[in-house]
C-alpha cells in the first residue's frame, strides 16, 4: 500500500471539498439561485428572506446550514418528509454508530497488533502502509486468533444493529400506515386479467358480477381502465400548443416594454396567440369526442381499481387467490394514486415476465461493457503494470509527485466518472419492466444498481489484475475462491481508500453544489428564458442512486473492518458527510411524489447482510492464506449464524412490509366507524383512482403562478 499516493489522494479531494462547500454557501445565499438551492420550501409556500442588496455577508461562506442539519430531529423527518425519507437518513446513521465502534476496535487493537506482531520482510518499502494490515501477520500466527474475535464481535454488533433497526422501522410503519388510514389506497385493490363477461363481453361488467357473488358483503364499486393512447398522443400536442402560447406572451410583453417597439409587432404576436388559443380549443374538443368515443366503443383494458367497503375487505381481496388458475383474477393493493404508472398498466400481465427478462439481460450487457474501463482503472492505479501495458508511461516518475497523482487519486476519479451514469441507465432500464408503481420501478433499480456496484467496482476492481485467468480458475475450482478473494482483498486496501475519499468528499460536495442544474439555469436564464419568472426545479429524492452507493460503501468497510483498519475513520467521515449533506437536500432541495411507508428497508437490511456474507467468506480465504486453518473453520459457524439471522429476519419482520393483517386493518376500520368518517374515506377511494384519460380537462386556463413573490427581501 503506497503511503504517498493515498496522502495525495486524501489531500486532493479535502481541499476540492472545502472549496466546492465554500462554494455552496455563498451561492445559497443568492436569491436568484432559490429555484436551485430552495425548491422544496418554495413548492411549499415558504417564504425566504435574502439581503436586499449585494453585502459583504452575501459573499462569505458560513456553517449556518450545518448547524441548521444537525439540529433536525428523527420526529422531524418523519413527520414532514415520510417514513422513506427516514429510512434513508437511517442508513447513515447505520453507518455511523457501525464503524465508530469498529474503528475503535481497529484502531485500539488491531492496528497496534498488526504493527508488533507482523514481521518486517525485506521485500517491503520501509513506508509501507502494509505493516497496519492483516498482511503483516506472520503465516500460522496465533496472533489471527484475535483477528477472528474481532470479526465476531464485528458480525454480532452489526448483526444486533440491523435488528433494532428492522424492528424499529417496522413499528414505525405500522404507526404511518395507522396515522394514513384515511388514504384511498387502503382501501382499493388493482385487479389484473380480468376476463370479458360471456353474456356483454365486456370487462367491466364481468368485475361487478365477480366481486358481487364472491365479496358480496365487502365489495363497493370498480374502475375500469381503458386504453388511453389516442389521448396521451392529444395531450402531447396541447402541452406543446400551450407551451408556445406562453412563449408568445412572454415574447410579446418583453417587446411591449423595450423602447422603440413598433405597435404593429404587438398586433402580430396577439394575432398568433389568438390563432394558437383556437388550435388548441380545437384539440380540447378532439380529447373530449376521444373520451366519448372510448366509452361507448369500450376500449376497456382488462385492469381495474375495485374499491372495497372496508380496510379489511380490501386486504382479504388482495392477499388471497381469486381463481383456481392463478394467471386470472390477479390481485394485490393499489399503490397511491400519485404512485401509479398508468401506462404501464396497459402492458399485459401475462408479458411481464418477458420485460423483465429484457431488463435483465440489457443490465448484464451493462455489465459486461463497464469491465472495460474498471479493468484500466485497476491498471493505472497499479504502476508496475501501467508500465508493463504503456511503456512511456515510465516518464511519470521524471515529474516528482505526478506518480502519485496518476496512480493514487486519478484512478479514483475516473471510476466515479464511469459509475455516475449507471443509476440514470438502470432507472431507464426499470421502465420499461413494466412495473405499475414509480416506487417499485425505483426499488428495482435499486436492486439493479446495488448488485452492478458489486460485481463492477468492488469484485472487479479485486481481481482485474488478472480479470479471465481468476474467473476461469473460480469457475474450474469454486474451492479456491475465498483464498482467491481475500488474496485480492489484502492488495486492494488502498484503491478503496481513495474510493471512499472520492466518493464521499467529492461526491457528496457535488450533491450540494448541483453544477449541472447550476450551469443549465445560467444557460437557461441568459438565452431562450431570459426575463421569465423562474419555477423551482423540483425532483424526487433519487433512491435509485443514493442507497446503493452508501451500500456499497458499508460493504467495502465490512471487508476491511478487520483486514485493514485504517481504511475505518475515512467510512466514519463518509457517514457524517454523507448525514449532513442529506438532511440538508431533504429539507430544502427534494420533494415527496410518493410513500411507500419505509418498504425501502428490507432491500437495505439485505443489502447489508450481503455484505456480511462477503466479509466472512474472504475472512475464510484469508485465514487459509495465513495457514491458520482452524481459525478458518471457526468462521464457518459465524457464516451460518448469519444467514440464519437473516432468514429469521424475513419470517418475523417482511410480512409486515408486503402485507396487511386482518387484525391491523379491521381496527383501523373500527377507529373510523367511532368518528364518523367511513363514508368521506370511501368516497375519496372511488374518486381517486380516475384514469387521466377520462378526467375533465380545461385548456384555456394556462398555468402562469409563479413562485417568485414567495422569496422577499430584507
Amino acid at each position: 500500500m503506497n503511503a504517498e499516493g493515498l496522502l495525495v489522494s486524501a489531500a486532493i479531494n479535502i481541499g476540492l471539498a472545502l472549496l466546492i462547500l465554500t462554494v455552496f454557501s455563498i451561492l445559497r445565499k443568492q436569491p436568484s439561485n432559490a429555484t436551485i438551492y430552495y425548491p422544496r420550501r418554495l413548492s411549499q409556500h415558504h417564504r425566504l428572506s435574502f439581503d436586499r442588496h449585494l453585502t459583504l455577508r452575501r459573499l462569505l461562506p458560513s456553517l449556518e446550514w450545518i448547524r441548521r442539519a444537525y439540529s433536525v430531529s428523527e420526529e422531524e423527518i418523519l413527520d414532514t418528509c415520510g417514513l422513506d425519507v427516514f429510512v434513508l437518513i437511517r442508513i447513515f446513521k447505520f453507518g455511523i454508530n457501525f464503524f465508530v465502534v469498529c474503528s475503535l476496535v481497529g484502531l485500539l487493537v488491531l492496528l497496534p497488533l498488526n504493527y508488533i506482531a507482523g514481521g518486517r520482510g525485506p521485500s517491503r518499502p520501509p513506508h509501507s502502509m502494509d505493516y497496519f494490515t492483516i498482511s503483516n501477520i506472520s503465516k500460522g500466527s496465533n496472533w489471527l486468533w484475535v483477528h477472528l474475535l474481532c470479526l465476531y464481535l464485528v458480525s454480532c454488533y452489526g448483526s444486533y444493529l440491523l435488528y433494532k433497526e428492522y424492528d424499529d422501522i417496522s413499528l414505525k410503519r405500522l404507526q404511518q400506515l395507522r396515522d394514513l388510514r384515511h388514504q384511498p389506497n387502503q382501501f382499493t385493490v388493482l385487479v389484473r386479467e380480468i376476463p370479458p363477461c360471456d353474456e356483454h363481453k365486456a370487462h367491466g361488467c364481468c368485475i361487478d358480477h365477480f366481486f358481487s357473488k364472491y365479496h358480496p358483503h365487502s365489495y363497493r364499486s370498480y374502475q375500469i381502465l381503458y386504453d388511453g393512447k389516442d389521448i396521451r398522443n392529444l395531450l402531447s400536442q396541447a402541452r406543446s400548443i400551450m407551451k408556445k402560447i406562453e412563449d408568445l406572451r412572454h415574447h410579446s410583453s418583453t417587446k411591449n416594454h423595450s423602447k422603440g417597439s413598433d405597435p404593429s409587432d404587438a398586433l402580430m404576436w396577439d394575432a398568433k396567440v389568438v390563432q394558437l388559443k383556437e388550435m388548441l380549443q380545437e384539440v380540447y374538443h378532439k380529447i373530449q369526442l376521444t373520451q366519448s368515443r372510448m366509452l361507448q366503443q369500450g376500449k376497456e383494458l382488462p385492469v381495474a381499481f375495485v374499491t372495497f367497503n372496508s380496510r379489511w375487505g380490501a386486504a382479504l381481496a388482495a392477499q388471497s387467490q381469486q381463481h383456481s388458475n392463478p394467471l386470472l383474477w390477479t390481485t394485490e393493493m393499489a399503490p397511491e394514486p400519485r404512485d401509479v404508472l398508468w401506462k404501464n398498466l396497459a402492458i399485459p400481465y401475462r408479458h411481464l415476465p418477458l420485460y423483465k427478462v429484457v431488463v435483465y439481460v440489457a443490465a448484464s450487457l451493462l455489465t459486461i461493457f463497464f469491465m472495460i474501463p474498471v479493468t484500466a482503472v485497476q491498471g493505472i492505479a497499479k504502476f508496475e503494470l501501467l508500465k508493463k501495458w504503456f511503456p512511456p508511461a515510465m516518464a511519470i516518475q521524471l515529474i516528482p509527485g505526478l506518480r502519485s497523482i496518476v496512480t493514487g487519486y486519478l484512478p479514483s476519479v475516473i471510476l466515479n466518472s464511469f459509475i455516475y451514469i449507471v443509476p440514470f441507465a438502470m432507472i431507464e432500464m426499470a421502465k420499461i419492466a413494466g412495473y405499475v408503481s414509480r416506487s417499485r420501478k425505483d426499488m428495482k433499480a435499486c436492486n439493479l444498481v446495488f448488485y452492478f456496484l458489486v460485481g463492477n467496482v468492488f469484485f472487479l476492481s479485486l481481481l482485474s489484475g488478472s480479470l479471465l485467468d481468476q474467473i476461469g480458475q473460480s469457475f474450474f475450482h469454486p474451492k479456491d475462491f475465498p483464498s482467491r478473494l481475500a488474496a485480492a482483498v489484502s492488495a486492494q486496501a488502498d484503491f478503496f481508500m481513495t474510493y471512499i475519499l472520492t466518493n464521499g468528499l467529492s461526491g457528496f460536495s457535488l450533491e450540494l453544489l448541483q453544477p449541472g442544474l447550476l450551469i443549465w439555469d445560467m444557460m437557461k436564464s441568459h438565452t431562450w428564458d431570459r426575463g421569465k419568472k423562474k419555477r423551482p426545479y423540483l425532483f424526487n429524492l433519487p433512491y435509485y442512486r443514493t442507497i446503493p452507493f452508501v451500500s456499497l460503501c458499508i460493504l467495502i468497510g465490512m471487508v476491511y473492518a478487520v483486514v485493514s483498519p485504517l481504511l475505518l475513520p475515512f467510512l466514519v467521515g463518509y457517514f457524517f458527510l454523507g448525514y449532513i449533506v442529506f438532511i440538508n437536500q431533504i429539507q430544502d432541495v427534494y420533494i415527496t411524489t410518493y410513500e411507500t411507508s419505509g418498504q425501502y428497508w428490507p432491500y437495505i437490511h439485505n443489502y447489508i447482510v450481503v455484505a456480511m456474507i462477503i466479509t466472512q467468506i474472504s475472512m475464510i480465504g484469508l485465514f487459509g492464506l495465513k495457514s491458520k486453518p482452524a481459525a478458518s473453520f471457526s468462521t464457518i459457524p459465524l457464516l451460518v449464524y448469519t444467514i440464519l439471522f437473516n432468514e429469521y429476519c424475513k419470517i418475523r419482520f417482511l410480512p409486515t412490509f408486503y402485507q396487511c393483517s386482518v387484525k391491523d386493518a379491521m381496527d383501523r376500520d373500527e377507529l373510523d366507524k367511532k368518528a364518523g368518517l367511513m363514508e368521506d374515506d370511501l368516497q375519496n377511494a372511488i374518486d381517486a383512482y380516475s384514469p387521466p384519460c377520462l378526467r375533465p380537462l380545461n385548456y384555456e386556463e394556462i398555468d402562469s403562478n409563479s413562485i417568485l413573490p414567495l422569496v422577499s427581501s430584507i
